[in-house]
């Protein structure tokens, strides 16, 4: 890590200036037993809503994260002060190298301070500016030493690593993504109803979309029934809010029960609050062997809150609210959303009795057979802060208060975070293990896809230290489809649909889901009849390759915007057990237009990018590699199928049309003898072929591997092995000469998740 000092009216990261004519104000603490600093400011002014300038920054490459709707961040690259977005949560600025200096990254991560909100932006005069929120019109002192944390290095990931592992101590609020208990629906094949019904889903619905995924070969293993469910009203004054198919913004709840739609006829009258929807959730689960189901609720009951003057909701001592929206928010527009909510104010639920909400909420839908929930709009509570003691003492009320009702009613952590870009959510999560990682997708906004990607690869950058991203449902039917894919399966994240009945690309999920023993047959009572197994035929288990970590942008493209402009292709890297992932798309063309506050396309035929990938994009390939890796490796193309030999250093050209996407398995090749070396693929006909292997062991004439799922086996063998073993049995296989490409056959087996002893003579 470099020496951070402020100096001659310079802040210097190893003597290298960064920001210049500072201001005499600002203030550099050192953080203790910690290489990083604090900003801060010497002010007398107070108020609940202040902009402090830092010093300018001028011809220095940034990577700013900033939010540019209240719910959402997205990325914005510049060269200077004025080009920083208000509502700037992450600003990480390269300072190049020299002869005698490697290239530095600083990174400024504003906190909070108190009752405060720190945040980043630019102004005219290219400074870097501090905006200081309480959210309270009440609440204005504030001491200011500590408004930003500064900390620099040679490695951006590891900087940005363990920069958030030192406010996780500092700051104690939240925990680091690697304490956090994974929810098990990361290794699954889901399905979200959201685009496949919106508002309008039906017990029926559910059912007819899993069967539908079921009969192709994708069965989902998990489901989030999102928005619908509840039994919400407008009050009697309202007008309806609302886009095309979507919640209408006005509603609020009236009970934490669900609504008629999910209500059964033939329960009888004697039975207890919740039986037809218990029995429904249970023949979801036994139907389609459901894992988990998962349920949608907002952080304040609905999008208007819960409605006080209904009888159920009293008891949490509900009063309406109207909003104070941030400065930087303002700044960058309010969408329809927000306007909409604004106007209609929020119901909320008095923050003592907001434990008893959730836990009253969490409790029944746990006792009908719910494994979990999405918390969605959480971003709203930073708006409410009036009245309560500002935005930051009002969220952590909220957040520990869903967590601690999480940990009580689900297992296995069964929460997602969703609209959650306020620093307000993500620094008060200490359980919370999976977060939405940028706005929608959108099926029928063709604007919004490439951007779609960027958004989550360099959000993640940041997000993935909080929690695991999660990159959004997308459809299997669509032209976009297997672009969608494609990212996700190098993502790190779960792997999810929202195909409407009958409308799924079955040859794209295969390559994201796993097959496992089964048939499609006669089911009675959730359980296959023994007829069923005279049709064998693979059945999906549903499992997914999924990358180990958050995938992220590489080195090379942190700093360069690959929507729009006009030269650079998007790299994204990410590490398997035994294997790296790289994928790579052209986003250009499309980008989103602050003026009009919507995805535009600038360009309708972007042209064909030519970029470079080597092995040492993937980050971290030095940590799977053996002590005697040379840096040679094997990347192997997974549209053209074939295997490259390159050392770590050497550049592979890749060309991409617009919308265009590759992904490259990278392997560290091992030497077991001076002529033999080996470098094991993966199921070369999936994604992330690499994910299938989880185990490798070497010997001087062996290779033992473990490897879970079906079908083509590849792996890179200098040269031809004498025989492969599976399972104790020699099996067949090809070798090409001139590829020296391996490929072999693993059939379906009929445990769930099996991992295949594969052994390789050489």
């Amino acid at each position: 890590m470099a020496d951070l000092s402020l100096a001659d009216g310079e802040l210097l990261a190893s003597g290298i200036p960064i920001l210049s004519d500072v201001h005499e104000s600002v203030l550099l603490t050192p953080a203790e037993a910690d290489p990083g600093c604090f900003l801060g400011v010497h002010s007398d002014r107070r108020g609940s809503c202040l902009v402090f300038p830092l010093g300018k920054l001028i011809g220095l490459r940034f990577l700013s994260l900033y939010r540019f709707k209240l719910w959402w961040m997205t990325h914005c690259m510049g060269k200077c002060g004025q080009e920083i977005p208000h509502e700037s949560q992450f600003l990480m600025v390269e300072v190049p190298g020299s002869l005698t200096q490697v290239t530095q990254y600083t990174v400024f991560l504003p906190i909070f301070e108190g009752s405060f909100r720190a945040v980043l932006q630019g102004n005219a005069n290219d400074e870097l500016e501090i905006c200081l929120e309480s959210g309270d019109p009440s609440v204005q002192e504030f001491e200011g030493r500590e408004l930003v944390y500064v900390a620099a290095g040679v490695d951006p990931y590891h900087v940005i690593e363990t920069s958030i592992k030192f406010l996780e101590q500092h700051l104690g609020t939240f925990s680091h993504r690697d304490k956090k208990e994974v929810p098990d629906i990361l290794n699954w094949f889901g399905w979200c109803t959201w685009d496949a019904f919106y508002t309008d889903v039906t017990a029926d619905g559910v059912k007819a979309g899993l069967k539908s995924l079921e009969g192709g070969g994708a069965p989902a293993r998990f489901v989030i029934i999102d928005d619908g469910w509840q039994t919400v009203e407008m009050d009697p004054w309202s007008t309806e809010a609302r886009i095309g198919d979507s919640a209408n913004l006005s509603n609020r709840l009236t009970r934490i029960t669900e609504n008629r739609k999910f209500q059964r006829d033939d329960v009888g009258d004697g039975e207890e609050q919740g039986a037809g929807f218990r029995q429904i959730i249970h023949e979801l689960k036994h139907q389609f062997s459901l894992k988990y189901v998962y349920i949608w609720h907002a952080i304040v009951g609905y999008w208007g809150g819960i409605k006080p003057d209904a009888p159920e909701m009293q008891v949490y001592k509900p009063k309406m609210a109207s909003l104070i929206l941030p400065l930087g928010v303002k700044s960058n527009g309010i969408d329809f959303v927000m306007k909409s909510i604004a106007m209609s104010q929020v119901g909320v639920v008095d923050p003592e009795k907001v434990e008893s909400f959730y836990n009253d909420l969490h409790s029944y839908l746990s006792s009908v057979g719910i494994d979990g929930v999405k918390v969605d709009n959480q971003s709203i509570l930073e708006t409410l802060g009036a009245g309560f003691g500002g935005r930051v003492k009002l969220a952590r009320k909220y957040h520990e208060a869903l967590e601690a009702s999480v940990s009580k009613n689900f297992r296995n952590n069964g929460t997602i975070a969703c609209m959650s870009h306020s620093m307000d959510a993500f620094y008060n999560s200490k359980k919370t293990a999976i977060i939405r990682a940028s706005d929608d997708f959108f099926p029928r906004d063709p604007a919004s896809h490439t951007i779609h990607i960027a958004s989550v690869a360099y959000n993640s950058t940041f997000l993935g230290e909080f929690m695991h991203p999660d990159w959004d449902m997308f459809h299997s039917l669509h032209p976009m489809a297997e672009y969608h894919g494609a990212a996700r399966a190098v993502g790190g994240c779960p792997i999810y649909v929202s195909d409407k009945p009958e409308n799924h690309d079955f040859s794209v999920l295969k390559k994201l889901v796993l097959p496992d023993a089964g048939a499609k047959g006669e089911r009675k009572g959730g359980l296959k009849t023994p007829l069923a197994f005279k049709r064998l035929r693979p059945w999906p288990d549903g499992s997914i390759l999924r990358a180990k970590l958050p995938g992220r942008p590489t080195r090379d493209c942190l700093f360069t915007d690959p929507t729009s402009d006009g030269t650079s292709l998007l790299k994204i890297w990410n590490m398997n057990d035994c294997t790296g992932v790289l994928g790579v798309f052209n986003c250009q063309g499309a980008a989103w237009s602050r003026g009009s506050l919507r995805n535009v396309i600038h360009d309708e035929n972007p042209k064909t990018i030519s970029g470079t990938v080597q092995a040492m994009d993937v980050a971290y390939l030095g940590k799977i590699a053996g002590e005697a890796w040379n840096g040679d490796c094997i990347i192997y193309s997974h549209r053209e199928g074939k295997p490259i030999y390159t050392s770590h250093n050497k550049i592979i050209t890749v060309e991409l049309k617009g919308r265009e996407f590759e992904v490259f398995t990278v392997v560290p090749i091992t030497k077991l003898s001076k002529e033999a070396s080996f470098a094991p693929i993966g199921l070369i006909k999936m994604f992330n072929s690499g994910g299938a292997i989880k185990e490798l062991k070497y010997d001087s004439k062996e290779v033992h591997m473990r490897v879970c799922g079906c079908g083509v086996f590849g792996a890179y063998s200098s040269l031809k092995p004498k025989r492969v073993v599976v399972e104790m049995e020699q099996k067949e296989f090809v070798y090409d000469e001139t590829s020296k490409l391996l490929t072999l056959i693993l059939g379906v087996h009929m445990k769930e998740s099996y991992l295949w002893s594969v052994i390789v003579e050489i």
